[in-house]
């Protein structure tokens, strides 16, 4: 493991000393010091700042002093990021979504009807699918809190899209404005090829305790659109299309899902710390659902029982981008956790991570997305993942943790509310 020396160090403490730093309250974000501290170890990040495109990097950085009450208090640095500078979201959106299916079953509230319900889905439209049995459920049948767990554990797409289909698109993107993710759509099943007119579509749904139905939800139709007019929205010289043909003109990506770094620490953020916001801008979420997502987020996919996963298909590592790389090889920090999500698709990498080392006291939250197409062509799964993008972030994630691990702290933080037994 790297360290930063100590010279290094200094420095960029003077630099923090004088830059004007502000609070993510405030809506300024330092642009300064992440710059400085990529480029103080050119050995790591040399790649990507001296590619022509910087490998499409967008970072957020939020460091996470405690009061005297254990009240957190932010304070952000960015790296070239930009909110009208498009990036694939891939997987990502599977966050607000799990969380808005939450939210939803809360707001019915229906007599017996819980996260443990046994959910069957039909399929009312073209394209739709099915699915009234989940082989990795203990009982073998799909409920919102399997999903989740497959969502949270390994990013899983069939269990997005069926808390998507729940939710309706239309909720999704109400509830997004309702919490000021005004940069962000979610209009797009995922790995189904879903746009168009079957993405305003979603299935009927079926809730049974037994053999008993509590609740049918019919078929959704969301008839409106969700324009939003970004740079890069339109990318490379080529792609694969559907037939595995090489179509040679850009990809368009402007009826995709969009949802920006800085809208995706919101999120996070909103879910990890609740009372650092108004009541009314909090998640509607119980104790129990938040300790869910919690648990779900930080365990390791090889700690799980029901859904159970196992090497080598999946690994400790298998869905942290930042810290580890996704290195199926790494070396576990016993005593750091990561409660995150990614997503990787189109040659981008992208992590939403709040990451706890409690043995050391440190908190911080990271945001990130790179980019390795070196070819310029889409959809051909041919991609630098692990040569440039997943390296990229695990250094990025481990020289941000080095340096906290030496940044002084009037308060240690009381971390109990994150540990869990797995």
């Amino acid at each position: 493991m790297f360290q930063i020396r100590p010279n290094r160090i200094k420095y960029l403490l003077i630099i923090l000393l004088f830059q004007p730093v502000m609070s993510v309250s405030a809506q300024q974000i330092d642009t300064v010091f992440l710059k400085t501290l990529l480029q103080s170890h050119p050995e790591l990040f040399n790649h990507v700042l001296n590619h022509p495109t910087h490998n499409e990097v967008q970072i957020l950085y939020t460091q996470i002093d405690r009061d005297e009450n254990n009240v957190p208090h932010f304070t952000s640095y960015s790296y070239r990021l930009n909110a009208n500078h498009y990036f694939y979201p891939a997987s990502t959106v599977k966050l607000p979504t799990a969380i808005f299916a939450l939210e939803k079953l809360n707001e019915l509230n229906i007599p017996k009807l819980t996260i443990k319900s046994t959910m069957k889905t039909d399929s009312s439209f073209a394209g739709e699918s099915k699915k009234e049995q989940d082989t990795l459920a203990a009982n073998g049948l799909p409920s919102i809190e399997q999903y989740i767990k497959e969502i949270l554990l390994v990013s899983d797409n069939f269990a997005y899209n069926r808390l998507y289909e729940f939710v309706g698109r239309g909720e999704i993107n109400d509830k997004l404005k309702k919490y000021n993710l005004n940069h962000t759509r979610i209009v797009n099943r995922l790995a189904v090829g879903d746009g168009g007119e079957a993405s305003k579509h979603t299935n009927a749904i079926d809730f049974y305790k037994g053999d008993k139905l509590i609740y049918h939800q019919p078929a959704q139709y969301d008839s409106r659109e969700y324009p939003m007019h970004l740079d890069n929205m339109v990318m490379g010289k080529g792609y694969m299309d559907r037939n595995d043909k090489l179509v040679m003109q850009p990809m368009d990506f402007s009826h995709n899902n969009v949802y920006t770094i800085e809208d995706q620490q919101s999120v996070l953020k909103r879910l990890i710390f609740p009372e650092a916001y108004p009541k009314e801008q909090q998640f509607n979420l119980t104790e129990d659902q938040y300790k869910l997502i919690y648990k779900y987020m930080s365990m390791y996919p090889t700690e799980s029982k029901h859904p159970t996963y196992s090497p080598p298909e999946y690994y400790p590592a298998y869905c942290k981008w930042l810290f580890y790389g996704g290195d199926s090889l790494a070396v576990i920090e016993p005593h750091v956790r990561i409660f995150d999500k990614i997503g990787d698709s189109y040659g981008f990498n992208i992590d939403n991570a709040y990451i706890v080392d409690f043995k050391n006291k440190v908190e911080f939250m990271l945001t990130a997305v790179a980019q390795s197409n070196d070819a310029d062509i889409y959809n051909t799964n041919k991609y630098e993942y692990k040569t440039v993008t997943l390296p990229f972030m695990k250094n990025l994630a481990q020289l941000i943790w080095q340096y906290e691990l030496k940044r002084s702290r009037k308060y240690a933080p009381d971390l109990k509310k994150f540990k869990f037994h797995y």
